[in-house]
């Protein structure tokens, strides 16, 4: 499974307006997209998307560039208005769990 994570730095004073957008869930069928796990992070001055599956930055990037989803572009003018600067993509380069098992990106640890 992969990861990637988008990255946007919030307008100052804007916190609660992306909390509020935050509230009203995913603009889109999460169990429809084939994103397996999707969560999101808020901070004073950031806000970072985080999606999981096989594939996902391609299922991402259709979610984002299909004609057809009127309400996640309706969500992203929400969001622009916000957001400071355009929005990063962020890669997983290193990720471990109790079970033992880590996987790195370009990052080696040992």
């Amino acid at each position: 499974m992969e990861r990637v994570a988008i990255v946007a730095r919030l307008r100052p004073g804007a916190e609660e307006r992306a909390e509020k957008l935050l509230t009203s869930g995913p603009p889109f069928d999460l169990s429809a997209s084939g994103i397996e796990r999707h969560s999101v992070f808020l901070s004073a001055g950031e806000v970072v998307f985080i999606f999981e599956g096989h594939e996902v930055e391609w299922i991402v990037d259709d979610l984002i560039d299909g004609p057809s989803h009127y309400e996640l572009q309706r969500a992203l003018d929400d969001w622009r208005s916000i957001v400071d600067g355009p929005p990063r993509i962020a890669r997983e380069q290193f990720a471990w769990d109790s079970e033992g098992a880590a996987t790195a990106g370009s990052a080696t640890w040992s």
